[in-house]
């Protein structure tokens, strides 16, 4: 079972291919707040709400000060056609080998339909600016995720009014 991380935890580096094969690395976001999510499959329909719900809200994310990766099992080529089908504007990097998914607490032992299986735990964590984990929330659900975590990092607008 993966040890999950704590607030205040070093964030696991990685480097690993995006959707073209290209190499992206936790190193290469230094200085920014990253938002790492852990997804179990491209192309499923809770795996698509979430990253659909990632890139509606890239901007306003984007305009705090946030990068947003995800992360899941499926090879590069499975992402882009993920990325295209979907029109996702977020990074998506393949960890077939599940080294980086279990290095942030997000692959292990999990419920499903009442079983006990092992596989990705739907996961996401909040990296700063230092490069250590500000917030780290595992078993998260595919809907309605991305709008509670925009409240929780207190990014939505107040009561609808643009505070600006």
């Amino acid at each position: 079972m993966s040890e999950r991380l704590q607030p205040g935890d070093p964030a696991p580096a990685f480097s690993l291919p995006d959707a073209d094969g290209k190499r992206v690395s936790l190193a290469d976001r230094a200085g920014r707040k990253v938002i790492v999510y852990f997804y179990p499959a491209a192309l499923t329909p809770g795996c698509t709400k979430q990253a659909c719900d990632f890139t509606d809200n890239l901007q306003l994310l984007a305009g705090a000060g946030y990068d947003v990766i995800g992360i899941s099992p499926d090879k590069p080529e499975k992402l882009a056609k993920f990325r295209e089908k979907e029109s996702l504007g977020i990074t998506l990097l393949s960890d077939p080998d599940k080294a980086v998914l279990s290095a942030y607490g997000a692959f292990g032992e999990k419920k499903l339909y009442g079983k006990t299986v092992t596989g990705v735990i739907r996961s996401t964590v909040i990296v700063g600016e230092d490069g250590k984990v500000e917030r780290a929330l595992y078993n998260v659900k595919a809907t309605g995720h991305v709008a509670k975590l925009i409240r929780d990092l207190e990014l939505a607008p107040a009561g609808g009014e643009q505070g600006d």
